[in-house]
């Protein structure tokens, strides 16, 4: 860093995903005034991309827009790293943050090291413990922490899982998932301006008296025979007349072709477009039960007191398990149907998973990163 000038950190995501965890890690570092804060976003996801960076108030400094249709995933790897590799010569920065498991986060990790600039990874440390489940992210995060000299642990777990790695304690730091900063900011500009979540209230209305089941799938190691298995317990489910399902279809083609068949006539279910992070936001938080094989959401909705069920086979976020506010069910039709019965009909085991404290943070982690990036780069 040269004298006098604020050392400059380079704030990088791709996917949605990413920029819910990154948005209040942006406007903390701004807040704070200390750093030249840049964003530049790869755009791996774009629409959904950018719903968040509309909410958030986040104006990219640089978009790549690198998003193809059908791209696949080493076309993909190889624009993002030539791309971003590109920036990172121009720019010049002190340090660049990634975030989680995507590939943007690997790739941009590889164009750093290429370039010796210090990478810090937000939300380091989740482990399956199986490189193919979740295929590909566990190894794009494995591989991140490899390069990365600062790693932002949201759980004391993820913590161990670093250090087994042989990563030197004094780079690991607990902050909380920032996740959780997200969704109670989002939900507090949602209580303050009920316009930003308007499109999932007529559903909401329409469904009233009845018990909301949330459903999201989209992991690829569940397209094909897990996404079928889903679709069919969701028939099954949707035959009790107390629940009302919603269930944003996420847009890859691979996801709609399972669902609409099985499910688009049922008068219960109702197979939505992706809602921005606001509405998405609401309804979790009118959700009475919550079926996913997203990571983010089983961090998300213990803080709202809502039960999830995880539909995968294994989870890298071991603590929601553990903790009590999720269970890990597969994608079996039997095996899921009887777990959502369960937690329907047994008022008491509802409960005990409920009133369960969030193992994933309070909401001031970004603050926590700020923090000891302060400690690391100024004087």
């Amino acid at each position: 860093m040269q004298h006098g000038r604020r050392p400059k950190i380079i704030v990088s995501f791709g996917t949605r995903p990413e920029a819910i965890k990154m948005f209040p890690v942006v406007h903390a570092l701004k807040a704070h005034g200390a750093f030249d804060t840049r964003v530049v976003v790869t755009a791996q996801h774009r629409e959904m991309l950018d719903q968040v960076l509309k909410m958030s108030d986040i104006v990219p400094d640089i978009d790549l827009d690198l998003m193809q249709e059908g791209q696949s995933l080493d076309a993909l790897s190889a624009r993002i790293i030539t791309r971003f590799g590109a920036v990172l010569d121009v720019e010049r920065p002190d340090r660049v943050l990634v975030h989680g498991d995507t590939l943007t986060a690997m790739m941009v990790s590889l164009a750093c090291y290429f370039r010796k600039i210090p990478v810090g990874h937000v939300e380091a440390g989740l482990r399956s413990g199986n490189i193919y489940a979740p295929w590909p992210e566990e190894l794009n995060r494995k591989v991140t922490a490899i390069i990365a000299d600062l790693h932002f642990a949201p759980t004391p777990r993820a913590r161990q899982a670093l250090l087994a790695e042989t990563i030197a304690d004094e780079n690991i730091f607990v902050s909380g998932n920032t996740v959780v900063d997200a969704l109670l900011e989002t939900r507090r500009r949602v209580i303050a301006n009920p316009a930003l979540a308007a499109a999932i209230e007529p559903l909401l209305k329409r469904f009233e008296g009845k018990r909301i089941v949330a459903v999201t799938a989209h992991r690829r190691e569940n397209f094909g025979a897990g996404l079928t298995s889903i679709a069919k317990a969701l028939v099954k489910l949707a035959q009790r007349d107390d629940i009302a399902i919603i269930f944003p279809v996420h847009p890859n083609p691979a996801v709609s072709k399972a669902m609409l068949p099985l499910l688009e006539r049922i008068p219960n279910i109702a197979l939505i477009e992706p809602l921005d992070y606001p509405n998405f936001v609401r309804m979790l938080d009118a959700s009475d039960l919550i079926l996913t094989d997203s990571g983010g959401i089983q961090e998300e909705a213990p803080s709202f007191r809502t039960p999830v069920l995880v539909m995968r086979e294994t989870t890298e976020r071991p603590e929601a398990i553990e903790a009590g506010t999720a269970r890990l069910v597969g994608t079996s039709e039997a095996a899921l149907v009887a777990a959502a019965n369960q937690l329907l009909d047994d008022k008491n085991d509802y409960q005990t998973m409920a009133s369960k404290i969030n193992p994933f943070g309070d909401g001031s982690a970004a603050h926590k990163i700020v923090e000891i990036l302060c400690k690391r780069h100024l004087p």
